[in-house]
């Protein structure tokens, strides 16, 4: 998870950069501009989740761990990645003490995580 937010920092800075530029470089932290910023910033994060796991089921850090989501179609991604969103504290938690070692979001939505083998050369 320290390298997704690693990751997920370097796309919200980006995401912000955009979003500083597009709306010309006034004050886009105050009022209604910066709501509309969280939710930019939400939506770039599901597009970039959402793409990752629908093109080989794994973000850059899980392929660094070697970990690949698996049964997922694009109504089963976006619903984890909601799920995720909404249940973040207790999904963690849940895994602890889940038979399978599952997040509640994979429960939810039917996905699963598996671990990729390593390749030999």
């Amino acid at each position: 998870m320290l390298y997704e937010a690693l990751l997920l920092a370097a796309v919200a800075f980006f995401a912000a950069w955009l979003f500083f530029f597009a709306s010309g470089g006034r004050d886009a932290t105050a009022g209604w501009a910066r709501h509309l910023l969280q939710v930019f910033i939400l939506v770039v994060f599901a597009a970039y989740f959402l793409w990752c796991w629908l093109r080989g089921g794994q973000t850059l850090a899980m392929k660094a761990w070697r970990i690949r989501l698996v049964d997922v179609t694009p109504k089963k991604a976006f619903l984890r990645f909601l799920l995720a969103v909404i249940f973040f504290p207790v999904t963690i938690l849940w895994a602890l003490v889940d038979k399978d070692r599952q997040f509640l979001h994979d429960r939810l939505a039917g996905t699963r995580l598996t671990c990729v083998p390593p390749t030999t050369s």
